[in-house]
């Protein structure tokens, strides 16, 4: 069991098809094998074995992809870090892996530097070159190994990836990923989720370390191309789906919103889009519609985290149809549970919710994550007689939609009442002013907690907090209603590109002894 055959196997399938389109470069099928096995076999030569990690901090581009290739050629373990952590994360995130080996790229390297002495189990610091296939250490390390795939054994349990999520506690923790997990991954992208043909065009351009990465297997086991960007930029991105007629995307709701607030997107030829897949932050439904009309039917839904080795639940491009013409009410929903995973609704006590009603997540299947990378205690309480508690509060329908509430720490509790931030934000975002909106509980001495917004307004709009009050008061019961609303030119993000609720909410709670969330 080793997913690096398969990158062997399809350079015999389509050797001098291109894997992977990066700017000006074109890495084949059969290129993508020889590079990732002559960095396979270099990388045991300095030592490694089975079950070391391998850390790699990197803006998008190809080597990342090769060196995942060949670390399960190799039986080793990829620990791929968001680009956008700080020096002082980057050395938390390689010290807790206990990583033997660090890759990094050029841009990267004023911030590694200078914490170089925090991360002790770096044995060796390789650098990427600035520009893909110029001189460098990473490509002397290719060039020095054998291009003989070294094909490890593996069994499902063993160790493949450490996946730091971005959480909102602030507390390190890693996802243990096994090769079951992983391989399970690739069977529910390809069976339910992104079925592609050899020769489709995948464009991505969120991080690879994250959401977007876990496309990337699946579509290249099937033949795929996958067209690369280091960085979203909607002008560049639109420009790419036009030039490399790209079939597939996935997007986090941000890189949507931006694509179709862009102001020349109508010059741009996106008939080739088949699906864009969305997910990793709830999506308003005025938001979904406003990308329907503008991006066409071509929009797909996952609902899934680091825990479960990605998506679990999708609601389908039919799926949306039917919300479309007269259905509305599935625009709500993340869509159904798919592929092997098991799903329960769940209340305090561990019954099941009725239909209908609210109820923890709680998950199990060949995808649920081994626990939490030296995190005993984390992993006690997510894993528990073999379902995996999510955190995720949702209530189910009578067809098996899935209707997400919201993250239990992110429910405001205002004088005795449940109200969930996620709720709020749908009302603000039916306004036509709103962009963008996150809503949050701040301390109120009479209620507990009181209910705020921070919301952005779209270019052109000019209207008060007074106004976005009175919306709210129409639509929302009195105690769900926000008791203020700050009007801000943008919302912080965190490093995936999801609002960051909890830097607005923090600073309320500074210095009190009582801390929500």
């Amino acid at each position: 069991m080793n997913q690096g055959s398969f990158v062997s196997r399809n350079a015999r399938y389509w050797g001098e098809n291109p894997a992977i389109i990066f700017k000006n470069s074109v890495v084949t099928f059969k290129q993508l094998d020889s590079r990732s096995s002559r960095l396979a076999n270099a990388l045991i030569s300095l030592g490694l074995r089975k079950g070391d990690r391998v850390a790699i901090q990197a803006w998008n581009r190809p080597e990342i992809i090769e060196l995942e290739c060949a670390l399960y050629k190799a039986g080793l373990v990829k620990v791929a870090l968001n680009a956008r952590l700080s020096a002082t994360e980057l050395a938390d995130a390689v010290s807790n892996a206990q990583a033997r080996i660090l890759f990094l790229d050029e841009a990267h390297r004023p911030i590694a530097t200078p914490v170089m002495s925090d991360m002790p189990n770096v044995e060796h610091l390789v650098f990427l070159a600035a520009d893909y296939g110029a001189t460098s250490q990473y490509e002397t390390l290719v060039a020095e190994g054998s291009d003989q795939n070294p094909n490890i054994q593996m069994q499902p349990d063993d160790l493949a990836v450490l996946h730091f999520t971005s959480g909102s506690t602030g507390k390190l923790k890693a996802a243990m990923q096994t090769v079951g997990n992983r391989m399970a991954s690739l069977r529910k992208v390809i069976i339910g989720r992104m079925r592609a043909k050899p020769g489709d065009v995948l464009g991505l351009a969120g991080p690879i370390t994250h959401a977007s990465g876990m496309f990337i297997q699946p579509f290249l086991f099937q033949g795929g191309t996958i067209v690369l960007h280091d960085r979203f930029e909607p002008d560049h991105f639109l420009s790419s789906i036009q030039e490399h007629k790209i079939n597939f995307t996935f997007m986090v709701p941000t890189m949507i919103n931006m694509l179709i607030a862009h102001p020349a997107m109508d010059q741009y030829d996106l008939s080739s889009l088949c699906q864009i897949s969305y997910g990793a932050a709830p999506m308003a439904p005025a938001r979904i519609k406003d990308a329907w009309r503008a991006l066409g039917p071509v929009l797909s839904q996952g609902y899934g985290a680091g825990e479960t080795t990605g998506g679990m639940a999708m609601l389908s491009t039919d799926d949306h149809a039917r919300a479309m013409h007269g259905e509305e009410h599935l625009l709500l929903s993340c869509g159904r549970v798919f592929g092997e995973t098991e799903l329960q609704l769940l209340d305090n006590e561990g019954n099941p919710v009725a239909t209908g009603e609210i109820g923890e997540i709680v998950v199990r299947g060949p995808d649920v994550f081994a626990g939490f990378w030296r995190e005993p205690e984390l992993t006690a309480q997510s894993l528990r007689n073999g379902w995996c508690y999510t955190g995720d509060l949702a209530r189910m329908d009578s067809e098996g939609y899935l209707y997400i509430v919201d993250r239990k720490k992110d429910m405001i509790i205002s004088g005795g009442f449940n109200v969930y931030p996620t709720e709020v934000e749908q009302v603000l975002y039916q306004h036509p002013a709103i962009y963008e909106a996150c809503v949050f509980g701040v301390p109120d001495d009479i209620w507990g907690e009181a209910v705020k917004a921070a919301v952005v307004l779209k270019p052109g709009f000019n209207v008060t907090a007074e106004t976005l009050a009175e919306h709210c008061r129409l639509l929302l019961a009195d105690f769900k209603k926000p008791r203020s609303i700050e009007l801000l030119s943008e919302l912080p993000k965190n490093s995936n590109g999801k609002i960051a609720r909890k830097l607005l909410k923090d600073p309320y709670w500074a210095g009190l002894e009582r801390q929500v969330g």
